[in-house]
């Protein structure tokens, strides 16, 4: 029998002003995935996070989290989810176990029960001989440590993470995907995070690639990736329009212009160099040839890099909101 969705987001809109930071995004999350919500600044996943874990209700659409209603029924949701902000939460001036002490009284614990619970996620994330270090005291990685054990000290069902990666090198990156992985499997907890990074997007079991306010793509990274048609040459080029012009006329392909690089797909990669280096080297720089990213996808669906001309020319109204 199929489990019903951890969450529900349907037809989900909303504005600041005159700018639409979210254009009917509509997705159901899977119990015990880990889904991202992938996007650049200004893309929508910002504002969404913030609807998800309540702090704002919805405009218009509907958002049900374990079949509760985010905006009717916002303190049973609160109950059910543990929230990590990327900006940080905790007292650098208090220890970790004041920090998680004082968390866990928030959601009513108390007692032998609280210092168990506390001991339990302390041991699990390697913190257990900080109890008493002040946290201010402690490392990028280890500070991320003590948000992620203040999200989940009273067992929540659904874990919300925005930018949880921020100021983490890659070793304590790895060690957060790790226990993320652990809880998922062994506690069937839901994790869904919001991410710009594409090499952690690409660790999900699936993601929501946003762009605009817009879902553009939805699914297990692996499979978008297989959905582009082979392989991708980029031509790097003072005269995109000219070299794709030719392109056109001499092989009969359709290429992309995307700034000043030329983009093709194509099924047999390197053949397709060996054609189009004579055709192009009098105004080449470099010609790439390379498996799909998720990056190509993102440049596949919107018609534009992941970093670049949209992000700038897209004011993050979201991210001036918060």
């Amino acid at each position: 029998m199929n489990q019903p969705p951890a969450v529900e987001i349907q037809d989900v809109r909303f504005r600041y002003g005159s700018h639409q930071a979210l254009a009917g995004v509509s997705l159901a999350i899977r119990p015990a995935e880990i889904f991202v919500f992938l996007g650049p600044n200004g893309s929508g996943k910002t504002t969404l996070f913030r609807l998800l874990s309540t702090l704002i209700p919805p405009q218009e659409g509907t958002i049900r989290i374990l079949g509760y209603d985010v905006a009717a029924q916002a303190a049973q949701v609160r109950r059910r989810i543990g929230v990590v902000f990327q900006a940080a939460s905790v007292d650098g001036k208090l220890s970790v176990w004041e920090n998680l002490r004082h968390q866990g009284w928030l959601y009513g614990l108390r007692g032998k029960q609280l210092r168990d619970r506390a001991a339990e996620l302390m041991d699990q994330l390697g913190l257990a001989d900080r109890r008493d270090q002040t946290v201010e005291t402690l490392s990028g990685g280890l500070r991320r440590r003590v948000e992620l054990a203040k999200g989940l000290l009273h067992h929540p069902r659904v874990l919300l993470m925005d930018e949880p990666s921020t100021g983490l090198d890659p070793a304590a990156r790895s060690d957060l995907w790790n226990y993320l992985n652990r809880i998922r499997r062994e506690q069937e907890v839901t994790v869904v995070m919001t991410t710009h990074l594409l090499e952690e997007a690409e660790k999900a079991d699936r993601l929501a690639i946003l762009d605009r306010g817009r879902l553009v793509a939805l699914d297990a990274p692996g499979t978008l990736r297989s959905q582009i048609g082979g392989d991708i040459i980029s031509i790097e080029c003072d005269e995109p329009d000219q070299v794709a012009r030719v392109i056109r006329e001499q092989l009969e392909l359709q290429p992309q212009v995307i700034d000043h690089t030329v983009r093709l797909e194509h099924p047999e990669g390197p053949r397709l160099v060996a054609q189009l280096a004579p055709l192009v080297q009098e105004h080449a720089r470099s010609i790439t040839v390379g498996k799909p990213t998720l990056e190509d996808v993102f440049i596949q669906r919107t018609g534009h890099r992941f970093w670049g001309s949209a992000e700038a020319a897209e004011p993050a109204a979201e991210e001036s909101e918060q």
